[in-house]
């Protein structure tokens, strides 16, 4: 329990800042909830010595000072990222406090990497973005397997899910972010070719082999922040694809006790350095709810002094120790496999 911490909550009321509340209750840290309509917040919970609700608009710098009033950190989850990420930012760079996101977005994370990392840096504020199931996990994963004084030749995330309902958010996102996705090739970030290439990917079981497209997230920009890797490529499960790309997938429907979903996954890190090939498997239930402990932990190792972090843009992997970050996610069970055998087979 730490109840000297208080954390802001942007899209309190959306279903993955739901999660982002209860995590925060269930760690003892207090929570502001925000958000832009009062009666949607009134909606998603009351009130309580757990938590207080505040409203903000997005375009409003004032609103968005006084929300942040008493918060020792800020997390962002209202998409899309490309619209909310920046004001945020900013409110929070007035406030000198922590700003972490949950964004896949790719675009969204460039930005705050060209428009705000070095005021940050220079004002000592640490902006974490994708501290989540998307970039975050994926770059935990790496992190804990690769040898970062040295160049990595090549890292192959899979992601298999054997499912995706979709969020409105998640809907609205993908309808606003157009942008060509990124790789790594060379080092450099250079745009996915077209048509985007498939493949098969042998997923532990239970997933088994399933068929996959390169689809890269914000895991791309994330290790790419503080590891030297020459080749990147990151690959999604097309039944996954599938149902977010059809305006028939229902929304995610609680599944149990905690308001999971019953979609189960699978994260399948390979990272090729020095002659070795080693891997690493995180498995878990619902890429929205373990955002939640994956973003709170982050927050409350920031707020305790646990972190490497001296500002600017940053990512989980960079300032924490990720084998023990890894550890102390209890929805999340890894497995570190040496002799990896995992890989893509193009078609």
């Amino acid at each position: 329990m730490n109840d000297r911490m208080t954390v802001a909550v942007y899209g309190a009321a959306g279903h993955t800042g739901r999660f982002i509340v209860e995590e925060l209750k269930r760690r003892g840290i207090r929570a502001i909830r925000i958000g832009r309509d009062a009666a949607r917040l009134q909606e998603a919970g009351v009130d309580s010595e757990h938590s207080v609700s505040r409203v903000a608009a997005m375009d409003d710098a004032a609103q968005l000072d006084a929300a942040l009033h008493g918060a020792d950190a800020v997390i962002n989850c209202a998409g899309p990222f490309l619209d909310t990420a920046l004001p945020i930012v900013d409110a929070a760079l007035r406030a000198g406090i922590p700003y972490l996101d949950v964004t896949a977005e790719q675009p969204a994370l460039q930005a705050l990497i060209d428009e705000r990392d070095a005021r940050a840096l220079a004002s000592g504020v640490t902006l974490l973005p994708a501290a989540a199931f998307y970039g975050g996990l994926a770059d935990l994963l790496v992190t804990a397997i690769a040898d970062e004084r040295t160049t990595i030749e090549r890292v192959d995330v899979a992601i298999g899910l054997d499912s995706w309902h979709p969020t409105r958010g998640t809907r609205v996102t993908g309808e606003r972010n157009r942008a060509r996705r990124v790789v790594q090739r060379g080092g450099r970030l250079t745009p996915i070719p077209q048509p985007a290439p498939e493949g098969v990917w042998s997923f532990p079981e239970p997933m088994g082999e399933l068929d996959v497209v390169l689809l890269p997230f914000t895991e791309m920009l994330t290790v790419s922040r503080h590891l030297r890797v020459d080749t990147m490529d990151s690959w999604l499960a097309a039944m996954a694809l599938r149902d977010i790309r059809d305006p028939n997938t229902p929304p995610p429907r609680a599944n149990d006790e905690r308001g999971r979903s019953a979609q189960q996954f699978v994260v399948d890190v390979v990272v090729q350095q020095g002659g070795e090939v080693r891997r690493a498997t995180a498995t878990g239930r619902d890429i929205y709810a373990v955002s939640a402990p994956i973003i709170v932990e982050a927050a409350e190792r920031l707020l305790s002094g646990k972190a490497k972090s001296k500002g600017g843009v940053v990512s989980l992997g960079g300032i924490f120790d990720a084998t023990d970050f890894l550890t102390a996610l209890d929805t999340v069970a890894v497995n570190y496999n040496a002799a990896a055998t995992a890989g893509i087979h193009l078609r």
